[in-house]
């Protein structure tokens, strides 16, 4: 840990790194020295589609298209597998040193119509190709690096395009038995052409979505599979699971901050630690400067598992309100200091894992355990957060992820059941608040609070440990909503807009009149007690969480409480908890 004299006034790690610029260009990422990189920088526009993207009709899992055998098949692109039992010993920008492969098949001429594979990129994951006919392919997935497992997240590229055929991709080897594709989820496809002709970005494909078991492998593969045509001749697509944000992407977004004058008055951005490829974490620091002391602390994170990148579009909009000059946000600025690390798995995120670090671990298992070397990201950040524990109140902890079983968003929190963590029920207070104000997107009836064994070590529990009542993890769905006369997938719009609604509820839960709070309060009282046959007035303290959580299952989403809603006018909070003069402004009008 920093010494005393590299720490600032909040207990945070001086800039012991280079940080984001606007003067120089980002820090290139670094790779393990296995992993070949190709040279070529990969963007992607920003769009969000002017309909809804209904999911489609689900096909079941019991009927697997008729899909020739890999056996059959020529393949078309092979990155040469990590070998077994390996793990990581060092990195370098570029990642492999020396001149790069060619684990795609070279095209016979101009007639020939193989499409070109390319995952060699910054997210990418893409390990082999094979083509089992004149348009259909069979994919196989790298597993997290250092692994033989966790394959769900894929992003990767193809070339050489026809306009007219119907293509058939079916990925061989994912490891869920259950996932949103059976629901009616589908693909993520990005067209170059499109994107500079028509300013058209990612978007929903994909007919005949299927997922299913494979044949007889053990342990058990499962497969995706959908059918789709691409919308032009000679054509760069790319395809994905969620919409891709890469480290990259998150050091251009921090660099375009360090350009900002006015968001560098109340916003720090600073190194928290580096990962074990070199890669800085980084920690963001967010208050207005007056009354550092009198504040309470919020503290968020995201991206502990890399394919959940839905949780970076999350955090995007949260960042993107919490530093704007709208008047909420200022006011959030004076009652609070956030401390945010927007990437905590940046290697994971580099190479395309689904959820381990370079590790061979997952780090959301890793918080309560002492291994600083192995797990830099999760160690200091719990560090950091005892720290600023000793100095002021932790109102609200929560880290973002992505669900691949459950559409909507929902919470998972901590109910302990034990003495001495207050009232039994106010950790159920802020998720009813956060429906109540994205009534479109949060399901409260999905939220948990059972404190389970098995998730001892995550971000959530370990906070909650440690002395933050109100720590969460924040799901969002790969899929989409089916809530109020919704069933279409998210959009980008859609995940930036649960960062203003958590901004939005912040500042309902803490509302120095209590009415909010109480009303909520009272409202989950009674669903539970309805729930379980209790009579008014009886405490919950000889409730156990399994019970409380056995009996707390799906129900009608919770009806609209008086003053939780958004929108709502913050001029009646008092001066006396704003921290300074509610005139007094932290930015520019």
């Amino acid at each position: 840990v920093p010494s005393a004299q590299h720490r600032g006034a909040l207990g945070e790690p001086r800039d012991l790194f280079a940080l984001p610029s606007a003067r120089r260009p980002p820090t290139p990422p670094r790779w393990p020295v296995e992993c070949e990189v190709i040279k070529e920088t990969i963007e992607h526009i920003e769009w969000v589609p002017p309909e809804p993207e209904p999911f489609c009709q689900p096909t079941g899992h019991e009927w697997p298209p008729a899909t020739l055998s890999e056996e059959q098949g020529t393949v078309v692109y092979h990155l040469s597998p990590v070998p077994p039992g390996s793990c990581f010993t060092r990195a370098r920008v570029g990642g492999a040193p020396g001149p790069l492969s060619s684990p795609a098949a070279p095209l016979e001429g101009p007639q020939d119509t193989t499409l070109l594979f390319e995952s060699r990129f910054e997210s990418g994951n893409l390990q082999k190709a094979v083509k089992v006919g004149p348009y259909e392919y069979v994919l196989t997935l790298r597993p997290d690096l250092y692994t033989t497992k966790h394959t769900q997240w894929f992003y990767f590229r193809v070339q050489n395009t026809r306009r007219d055929p119907l293509y058939r991709f079916t990925i061989a080897n994912l490891a869920k038995p259950k996932s949103l594709y059976g629901e009616g989820m589908r693909p993520l496809l990005y067209s170059q052409r499109d994107a500079q002709s028509r300013g058209v970005g990612w978007r929903r494909v994909g007919t005949d979505v299927r997922y299913y078991r494979g044949g007889g492998e053990e342990p058990a593969a499962f497969r995706l599979s959908w059918t789709v045509r691409f919308p032009h001749d000679g054509d760069t697509c790319f395809f994905a699971h969620s919409y891709p944000y890469t480290y990259s992407d998150l050091q251009r977004y921090l660099r375009a901050l360090a350009g900002n004058p006015v968001c560098s008055r109340y916003c720090t951005v600073q190194a928290l630690c580096r990962s074990l490829a070199g890669n800085t974490v980084y920690l963001l620091t967010i208050t207005s400067p007056a009354g550092a002391a009198a504040k309470r602390a919020v503290v968020l994170s995201a991206r502990v598992h890399p394919g959940e990148s839905g949780g970076s579009w999350a955090m995007r909009g949260f960042l993107d309100f919490l530093l704007s000059a709208h008047p909420d946000a200022r006011l959030l600025r004076r009652l609070f200091v956030f401390k945010v690390v927007p990437m905590l798995n940046p290697d994971g995120v580099v190479v395309g894992n689904s959820r381990c670090s370079l590790a061979g671990r997952d780090p959301n298992r890793a918080y309560g355990t002492a291994l600083r070397g192995s797990f830099p990201g999760v160690w200091h950040l719990r560090a950091m957060v005892e720290r600023v524990l000793a100095e002021r109140e932790v109102v609200l902890y929560c880290d973002f992820h992505g669900h691949s079983r459950k559409n909507n968003v929902f919470m998972y929190g901590c109910d302990g059941g034990r003495a001495g963590t207050g009232p039994r029920l106010h950790q159920r207070v802020f998720p009813l608040m956060l429906s109540k104000n994205a009534p479109d997107k949060f399901s409260f009836p999905s939220c948990k609070f059972k404190v389970q064994k098995s998730k001892a070590g995550t971000g959530r529990v370990v906070m909650w440990r440690v002395g933050v009542s109100n720590s969460y993890t924040m799901e969002v769905a790969f899929g989409g909503s089916t809530l109020g006369g919704r069933n279409s997938h998210f959009t980008v719009e859609d995940l930036k807009s649960l960062g203003y609604h958590l901004c939005d509820t912040l500042l309902d839960f803490c509302d120095p009149h209590p009415a909010k709070f109480q009303q909520c309060l009272s409202e989950v009282d009674a669903q539970l007690r309805q729930r379980l046959g209790r009579q008014p007035g009886s405490g919950w303290s000889d409730v156990s969480p399994s019970e409380l959580e056995s009996r707390y299952g799906p129900a009608r989403a919770p009806r609209r409480a008086p003053g939780c809603r958004r929108g709502l006018r913050r001029s009646s909070l008092p001066r006396s908890t704003s921290g300074s003069d509610s005139s007094v402004s932290d930015g520019p009008p």
